[in-house]
Protein backbone atom coordinates (compact mmCIF):
# COMPACT_ATOMS: atom_id res chain seq x y z
CA UNK A 1 0.00 0.00 0.00
CA UNK A 2 1.53 2.95 -0.86
CA UNK A 3 0.21 6.86 -1.00
CA UNK A 4 -0.47 8.88 -4.24
CA UNK A 5 2.53 10.10 -5.99
CA UNK A 6 2.57 13.60 -7.73
CA UNK A 7 3.66 13.85 -11.03
CA UNK A 8 4.49 16.64 -13.65
CA UNK A 9 1.31 18.67 -14.36
CA UNK A 10 0.48 18.64 -18.14
CA UNK A 11 -1.21 17.55 -20.89
CA UNK A 12 -0.01 14.62 -22.67
CA UNK A 13 -0.86 14.83 -26.70
CA UNK A 14 -0.80 11.75 -28.64
CA UNK A 15 1.95 11.08 -31.25
CA UNK A 16 0.62 12.84 -34.45
CA UNK A 17 -2.46 14.19 -33.43
CA UNK A 18 -3.22 17.30 -34.46
CA UNK A 19 -2.35 21.00 -32.80
CA UNK A 20 -5.70 22.75 -32.96
CA UNK A 21 -9.22 21.30 -33.97
CA UNK A 22 -11.50 19.31 -31.43
CA UNK A 23 -9.91 17.95 -28.43
CA UNK A 24 -10.77 15.88 -25.44
CA UNK A 25 -8.89 16.76 -22.70
CA UNK A 26 -9.12 14.01 -20.09
CA UNK A 27 -8.29 13.97 -16.30
CA UNK A 28 -5.94 11.68 -14.60
CA UNK A 29 -6.74 10.92 -11.95
CA UNK A 30 -10.49 10.12 -12.43
CA UNK A 31 -12.98 7.25 -11.22
CA UNK A 32 -12.92 4.27 -8.18
CA UNK A 33 -10.70 5.51 -5.13
CA UNK A 34 -9.26 2.74 -3.41
CA UNK A 35 -12.37 3.24 -0.88
CA UNK A 36 -14.98 2.51 -3.38
CA UNK A 37 -13.40 -0.32 -5.35
CA UNK A 38 -12.86 -2.30 -1.49
CA UNK A 39 -16.55 -1.31 -1.24
CA UNK A 40 -17.94 -2.25 -4.75
CA UNK A 41 -15.67 -5.64 -3.81
CA UNK A 42 -17.14 -6.57 -0.60
CA UNK A 43 -20.51 -6.54 -2.16
CA UNK A 44 -19.66 -9.02 -4.43
CA UNK A 45 -17.62 -11.19 -2.82
CA UNK A 46 -20.07 -11.23 -0.10
CA UNK A 47 -22.53 -12.83 -3.14
CA UNK A 48 -20.30 -15.31 -4.41
CA UNK A 49 -19.91 -16.70 -0.79
CA UNK A 50 -22.95 -15.88 0.75
CA UNK A 51 -25.76 -16.02 -2.23
CA UNK A 52 -28.13 -13.79 -2.98
CA UNK A 53 -30.23 -11.82 -1.54
CA UNK A 54 -27.54 -10.12 -0.03
CA UNK A 55 -28.80 -6.85 1.60
CA UNK A 56 -27.08 -3.23 1.63
CA UNK A 57 -28.17 -0.19 3.98
CA UNK A 58 -28.34 2.50 1.86
CA UNK A 59 -26.42 2.84 -1.36
CA UNK A 60 -23.25 1.20 -1.60
CA UNK A 61 -21.49 3.88 -3.13
CA UNK A 62 -23.15 7.42 -4.64
CA UNK A 63 -23.66 5.91 -8.69
CA UNK A 64 -26.74 4.89 -10.27
CA UNK A 65 -25.18 2.94 -12.49
CA UNK A 66 -23.07 0.60 -9.51
CA UNK A 67 -26.44 0.16 -7.34
CA UNK A 68 -28.55 -0.93 -10.66
CA UNK A 69 -25.68 -3.40 -11.68
CA UNK A 70 -25.97 -5.13 -8.08
CA UNK A 71 -29.48 -5.09 -7.46
CA UNK A 72 -29.67 -7.15 -10.97
CA UNK A 73 -27.45 -9.52 -9.43
CA UNK A 74 -29.80 -9.89 -5.78
CA UNK A 75 -28.45 -7.21 -3.80
CA UNK A 76 -31.08 -5.45 -1.73
CA UNK A 77 -30.77 -2.02 -1.05
CA UNK A 78 -32.70 -1.15 1.83
CA UNK A 79 -32.83 2.49 4.33
CA UNK A 80 -32.83 0.85 7.67
CA UNK A 81 -32.03 -2.38 9.68
CA UNK A 82 -35.57 -2.99 10.38
CA UNK A 83 -35.96 -3.83 6.81
CA UNK A 84 -33.62 -6.65 6.68
CA UNK A 85 -34.82 -10.58 7.70
CA UNK A 86 -33.55 -11.29 10.76
CA UNK A 87 -30.38 -13.33 10.93
CA UNK A 88 -29.96 -11.93 7.36
CA UNK A 89 -26.22 -10.52 5.50
CA UNK A 90 -26.42 -7.13 5.61
CA UNK A 91 -23.02 -5.14 4.10
CA UNK A 92 -22.98 -1.60 5.44
CA UNK A 93 -21.97 1.11 3.04
CA UNK A 94 -18.58 3.11 2.19
CA UNK A 95 -19.95 5.92 3.82
CA UNK A 96 -20.19 4.76 7.23
CA UNK A 97 -22.52 3.99 10.11
CA UNK A 98 -23.51 5.63 13.58
CA UNK A 99 -22.81 3.06 16.65
CA UNK A 100 -26.65 3.38 16.60
CA UNK A 101 -27.02 1.11 13.09
CA UNK A 102 -24.40 -1.21 14.18
CA UNK A 103 -26.17 -1.61 17.56
CA UNK A 104 -29.79 -2.42 15.84
CA UNK A 105 -28.30 -4.55 13.46
CA UNK A 106 -26.70 -6.85 16.26
CA UNK A 107 -30.31 -6.89 18.24
CA UNK A 108 -31.96 -8.25 14.41
CA UNK A 109 -28.84 -10.73 14.95
CA UNK A 110 -27.46 -9.67 11.12
CA UNK A 111 -24.69 -10.88 10.17
CA UNK A 112 -23.07 -7.70 9.20
CA UNK A 113 -19.64 -6.88 7.00
CA UNK A 114 -18.55 -3.22 7.19
CA UNK A 115 -17.60 -1.70 4.04
CA UNK A 116 -16.85 1.49 5.28
CA UNK A 117 -13.90 3.35 3.65
CA UNK A 118 -11.07 2.63 5.48
CA UNK A 119 -10.56 6.61 5.41
CA UNK A 120 -13.90 7.90 6.45
CA UNK A 121 -13.34 5.22 9.79
CA UNK A 122 -10.16 7.44 10.26
CA UNK A 123 -12.63 10.70 10.81
CA UNK A 124 -15.27 8.13 13.28
CA UNK A 125 -11.83 7.43 15.35
CA UNK A 126 -10.98 10.95 15.08
CA UNK A 127 -14.50 12.18 16.42
CA UNK A 128 -14.76 9.61 19.73
CA UNK A 129 -11.38 10.75 20.33
CA UNK A 130 -11.73 14.41 20.93
CA UNK A 131 -15.56 13.46 22.27
CA UNK A 132 -13.49 11.53 25.19
CA UNK A 133 -11.06 14.66 25.69
CA UNK A 134 -14.61 17.01 25.85
CA UNK A 135 -13.82 18.90 22.69
CA UNK A 136 -16.47 20.52 20.69
CA UNK A 137 -16.30 18.75 17.10
CA UNK A 138 -16.96 21.37 14.18
CA UNK A 139 -18.09 19.10 11.21
CA UNK A 140 -18.07 20.40 8.07
CA UNK A 141 -20.43 18.49 5.68
CA UNK A 142 -23.32 18.55 3.86
CA UNK A 143 -26.68 18.22 6.89
CA UNK A 144 -28.26 14.71 5.61
CA UNK A 145 -24.95 13.16 3.99
CA UNK A 146 -24.81 9.59 5.28
CA UNK A 147 -21.12 10.20 5.50
CA UNK A 148 -21.80 12.76 7.79
CA UNK A 149 -24.79 11.26 9.68
CA UNK A 150 -22.41 7.97 10.62
CA UNK A 151 -19.43 10.73 12.08
CA UNK A 152 -22.05 12.95 14.11
CA UNK A 153 -23.63 9.30 15.43
CA UNK A 154 -20.01 8.68 16.79
CA UNK A 155 -19.94 11.28 19.46
CA UNK A 156 -23.78 13.30 19.23
CA UNK A 157 -22.78 15.66 22.08
CA UNK A 158 -20.27 16.68 21.37
CA UNK A 159 -20.68 17.21 17.19
CA UNK A 160 -22.30 20.30 15.35
CA UNK A 161 -22.51 20.82 11.86
CA UNK A 162 -21.46 23.08 10.08
CA UNK A 163 -22.65 23.18 6.56
CA UNK A 164 -20.54 25.37 4.68
CA UNK A 165 -19.41 29.07 5.25
CA UNK A 166 -22.40 30.78 5.38
CA UNK A 167 -22.95 28.49 8.75
CA UNK A 168 -20.40 29.35 10.72
CA UNK A 169 -22.90 32.58 12.26
CA UNK A 170 -24.53 30.09 13.81
CA UNK A 171 -22.08 27.81 15.45
CA UNK A 172 -21.48 28.26 19.08
CA UNK A 173 -19.37 26.24 21.35
CA UNK A 174 -18.25 25.56 25.34
CA UNK A 175 -15.17 26.62 25.17
CA UNK A 176 -13.41 28.50 22.95
CA UNK A 177 -9.65 26.83 24.40
CA UNK A 178 -11.38 23.26 23.01
CA UNK A 179 -12.31 23.67 19.62
CA UNK A 180 -11.44 21.42 16.53
CA UNK A 181 -12.59 20.89 13.19
CA UNK A 182 -13.30 17.58 11.18
CA UNK A 183 -14.76 17.54 7.41
CA UNK A 184 -16.90 14.96 5.58
CA UNK A 185 -14.36 12.87 3.00
CA UNK A 186 -15.91 14.38 -0.13
CA UNK A 187 -16.36 17.96 -0.20
CA UNK A 188 -14.57 21.03 -1.89
CA UNK A 189 -11.10 21.31 -0.78
CA UNK A 190 -10.97 24.99 -1.68
CA UNK A 191 -14.81 25.68 -0.30
CA UNK A 192 -13.63 23.83 3.27
CA UNK A 193 -10.74 25.68 3.22
CA UNK A 194 -12.95 28.81 3.32
CA UNK A 195 -15.18 27.90 6.11
CA UNK A 196 -12.22 26.95 8.30
CA UNK A 197 -11.03 30.34 7.58
CA UNK A 198 -14.15 31.94 8.82
CA UNK A 199 -14.17 29.40 11.91
CA UNK A 200 -11.05 30.82 12.75
CA UNK A 201 -11.53 33.84 12.29
CA UNK A 202 -14.63 33.35 15.16
CA UNK A 203 -12.93 30.67 17.24
CA UNK A 204 -8.85 32.16 17.10
CA UNK A 205 -7.95 28.60 19.07
CA UNK A 206 -9.50 26.54 16.67
CA UNK A 207 -7.48 23.91 16.45
CA UNK A 208 -6.84 21.17 13.44
CA UNK A 209 -7.45 17.82 12.68
CA UNK A 210 -4.50 15.38 13.09
CA UNK A 211 -4.37 14.87 9.57
CA UNK A 212 -6.33 15.83 6.45
CA UNK A 213 -10.08 14.60 6.61
CA UNK A 214 -10.68 15.37 2.74
CA UNK A 215 -9.78 11.91 1.18
CA UNK A 216 -6.97 11.57 -1.50
CA UNK A 217 -8.71 10.80 -4.24
CA UNK A 218 -11.67 13.62 -4.06
CA UNK A 219 -8.36 16.02 -3.68
CA UNK A 220 -6.35 14.40 -6.64
CA UNK A 221 -9.64 14.64 -9.01
CA UNK A 222 -10.30 18.21 -8.13
CA UNK A 223 -6.86 19.45 -8.94
CA UNK A 224 -6.62 17.26 -12.34
CA UNK A 225 -9.83 19.29 -13.34
CA UNK A 226 -8.48 22.77 -12.23
CA UNK A 227 -5.50 21.68 -14.04
CA UNK A 228 -7.52 21.31 -17.05
CA UNK A 229 -10.39 23.88 -16.76
CA UNK A 230 -8.83 26.58 -18.08
CA UNK A 231 -8.65 25.52 -21.55
CA UNK A 232 -11.64 23.28 -21.59
CA UNK A 233 -15.00 25.29 -23.05
CA UNK A 234 -16.76 22.49 -21.77
CA UNK A 235 -16.16 19.63 -18.48
CA UNK A 236 -18.16 16.87 -18.31
CA UNK A 237 -18.34 15.38 -15.01
CA UNK A 238 -19.40 11.80 -14.90
CA UNK A 239 -20.86 10.77 -11.76
CA UNK A 240 -24.86 10.81 -10.15
CA UNK A 241 -26.14 13.55 -8.78
CA UNK A 242 -26.32 12.20 -5.05
CA UNK A 243 -22.51 11.53 -5.54
CA UNK A 244 -21.20 14.70 -3.33
CA UNK A 245 -17.63 14.85 -4.78
CA UNK A 246 -19.07 14.54 -8.16
CA UNK A 247 -21.44 17.44 -7.57
CA UNK A 248 -18.49 19.21 -6.36
CA UNK A 249 -16.20 18.62 -9.67
CA UNK A 250 -18.85 20.20 -11.45
CA UNK A 251 -18.19 23.32 -9.23
CA UNK A 252 -14.63 23.14 -9.18
CA UNK A 253 -14.25 23.06 -13.01
CA UNK A 254 -16.75 26.32 -13.21
CA UNK A 255 -14.83 27.87 -10.57
CA UNK A 256 -11.19 26.66 -12.18
CA UNK A 257 -12.43 29.08 -15.69
CA UNK A 258 -14.40 26.46 -17.94
CA UNK A 259 -16.84 28.00 -19.34
CA UNK A 260 -19.40 25.14 -18.81
CA UNK A 261 -19.56 22.47 -17.02
CA UNK A 262 -22.27 19.17 -16.35
CA UNK A 263 -22.83 16.15 -14.32
CA UNK A 264 -24.16 13.22 -16.25
CA UNK A 265 -24.96 9.70 -15.22
CA UNK A 266 -24.27 7.86 -19.25
CA UNK A 267 -23.57 9.44 -22.17
CA UNK A 268 -27.08 9.36 -23.54
CA UNK A 269 -27.67 11.83 -21.22
CA UNK A 270 -24.96 14.69 -22.96
CA UNK A 271 -27.35 17.39 -24.63
CA UNK A 272 -25.52 18.03 -28.09
CA UNK A 273 -26.71 21.60 -27.90
CA UNK A 274 -23.80 21.71 -25.56
CA UNK A 275 -21.27 21.21 -28.12
CA UNK A 276 -22.21 23.96 -30.21
CA UNK A 277 -19.49 25.96 -30.88
CA UNK A 278 -17.03 23.86 -28.61
CA UNK A 279 -13.17 22.89 -29.32
CA UNK A 280 -12.01 21.55 -26.08
CA UNK A 281 -13.90 19.47 -24.10
CA UNK A 282 -12.72 18.05 -20.48
CA UNK A 283 -14.18 14.71 -18.88
CA UNK A 284 -13.52 13.48 -15.84
CA UNK A 285 -15.46 11.45 -13.15
CA UNK A 286 -16.36 10.91 -9.70
CA UNK A 287 -14.54 8.58 -7.11
CA UNK A 288 -17.67 6.21 -7.50
CA UNK A 289 -17.91 6.11 -11.28
CA UNK A 290 -16.66 2.73 -13.22
CA UNK A 291 -14.46 3.21 -16.20
CA UNK A 292 -16.94 2.09 -18.61
CA UNK A 293 -18.95 4.86 -18.17
CA UNK A 294 -16.34 7.28 -19.06
CA UNK A 295 -15.52 5.28 -22.16
CA UNK A 296 -18.82 5.61 -23.21
CA UNK A 297 -18.89 9.43 -23.08
CA UNK A 298 -15.80 9.65 -25.12
CA UNK A 299 -17.21 7.25 -27.48
CA UNK A 300 -19.99 9.92 -27.86
CA UNK A 301 -17.85 12.63 -28.31
CA UNK A 302 -16.09 11.17 -30.99
CA UNK A 303 -19.04 10.39 -33.25
CA UNK A 304 -19.31 14.33 -33.03
CA UNK A 305 -15.74 15.25 -34.21
CA UNK A 306 -13.90 14.81 -30.70
CA UNK A 307 -11.23 12.19 -31.75
CA UNK A 308 -8.04 13.68 -30.65
CA UNK A 309 -8.25 12.48 -26.67
CA UNK A 310 -5.50 13.97 -24.40
CA UNK A 311 -4.55 13.30 -21.16
CA UNK A 312 -3.91 15.81 -17.94
CA UNK A 313 -2.22 13.50 -15.25
CA UNK A 314 -1.37 15.75 -12.05
CA UNK A 315 -0.97 12.34 -9.87
CA UNK A 316 -0.68 8.40 -9.64
CA UNK A 317 -2.68 6.34 -7.40
CA UNK A 318 -1.35 3.23 -6.04
CA UNK A 319 -3.26 2.93 -3.04
CA UNK A 320 -5.18 -0.35 -2.11
CA UNK A 321 -7.42 -1.33 0.81
CA UNK A 322 -7.72 -4.57 2.22
CA UNK A 323 -11.45 -6.29 1.93
CA UNK A 324 -13.28 -6.74 5.23
CA UNK A 325 -12.09 -9.47 7.21
CA UNK A 326 -15.05 -11.89 6.76
CA UNK A 327 -14.25 -11.89 2.90
CA UNK A 328 -10.23 -11.43 2.73
CA UNK A 329 -9.51 -15.09 1.73
CA UNK A 330 -12.11 -13.99 -1.34
CA UNK A 331 -9.77 -11.18 -3.04
CA UNK A 332 -10.29 -11.30 -6.32
CA UNK A 333 -7.04 -12.03 -8.43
Amino acid sequence: MSAPVPLEVGITRSAGSPATGKRVLLAEPRGYCAGVDRAVETVEKALEKHGAPIYVRKEIVHNRHVVETLAERGVVFVDETDQVPAGAVLVFSAHGVSPAVHASAAERNLRTIDATCPLVTKVHQEAKRFARDDFDILLIGHEGHEEVEGTAGEAPDHVQLVDGPDAVDRVTVRDEAKVIWLSQTTLSVDETMETVQRLREKFPLLQDPPSDDICYATQNRQVAVKAMAPECDLVIVVGSRNSSNSVRLVEVALGAGARAAHLVDYAREVDPAWLEGVQTVGITSGASVPEVLVRGVIDLLAEHGFADVQSVTTANETLVFALPRELRSARRA
